[in-house]
């Protein structure tokens, strides 16, 4: 059984693959919205809405940006993020009320989740966001959908029937858990928030992650050993913890 669903799951990193000039597109055209102040808003219901908050939480803490510049919307709303909302999925008029709470601005992205491509919330948050002028994105595991349709951009891979029939939690959300990934991390990239392969502005906010800081802060500035860490503790003290400031003081001349 477990080797027939690792096989499977397989599968998901190739549609990805498949995919990847689909997500440069993507990326290219959510940079300059971002760069102008826009946000990056994630929609979907169930499996498909969860993997965009799970993304949308961790854009912060791991790229330093405002929790307000990566939002995510999910049908049913909050409680939906740990239980399921029965017939929150169909319900259109509630999409367009979503979104109208948060104000849309032409500079946002609107990036439209969902398996079948045909969700009637996702659909509609897709169509309300472009009447708004925002760019919008679909992210569907099917061809030619519905979903892809309302949106500028589509981004599709194709992951086929589940090992589970009609379980779009297995390879399906697994596919576009990494679609995600690659937006979001793309776009953080490409906004200045890495420098080599370094999280530069990361959020110490635990001793685990003030560890990170010293050995990003050493490994920047070419600290090595025990001593080089020891340096870098030091360094975060002085700049009372900001990571980039540190950086920056250690690199100059």
């Amino acid at each position: 059984m477990l080797r027939a669903l690792q096989s499977e799951d397989a599968r998901a990193a190739a549609a990805v693959r498949r995919c990847l000039p689909a997500i440069a597109r993507a990326i290219e055209a959510i940079v300059p919205q971002y760069a102008a102040g826009g946000r990056l808003i994630y929609v979907g219901a169930g499996t498909s809405g969860r993997l965009g908050a799970l993304d949308a939480a961790e854009i912060p803490p791991t790229f330093g940006v405002e929790r307000e510049r990566v939002v995510a919307v999910i049908a049913g709303g909050e409680p939906a993020l740990t239980r399921a909302v029965e017939g929150a999925e169909d319900d259109a008029a509630a999409a367009r009320q979503d979104l109208a709470k948060l104000r849309l601005r032409r500079q946002d992205t609107v990036v439209g989740i969902a398996a079948s491509g045909r969700t009637p919330y996702t659909v509609a948050a897709v169509r309300e966001a472009r009447r708004r002028g925002c760019l919008t994105v679909a992210v569907a595991n099917v061809k030619g959908s519905e979903l892809a349709a309302s949106a500028e951009l589509a981004i599709e891979p194709l992951t086929g029937a589940e090992a589970i029939a009609g379980s779009t939690r297995l390879k399906a959300g697994t596919a576009q858990k990494m679609v995600l990934n690659l937006i979001s991390t793309g776009l953080m990239v490409r906004s200045g928030r890495v420098a080599d392969n370094l999280m530069i502005h990361v959020q110490a906010t635990n001793a685990k992650l003030r560890a990170r800081a010293e050995r990003i802060l050493a490994a920047a500035a070419g600290w090595r050993g025990a001593g080089g860490l020891a340096r870098a503790r030091r360094a975060l003290g002085e700049t009372g913890g900001d990571l980039p400031r540190a950086i920056a003081r250690a690199r100059r001349p």
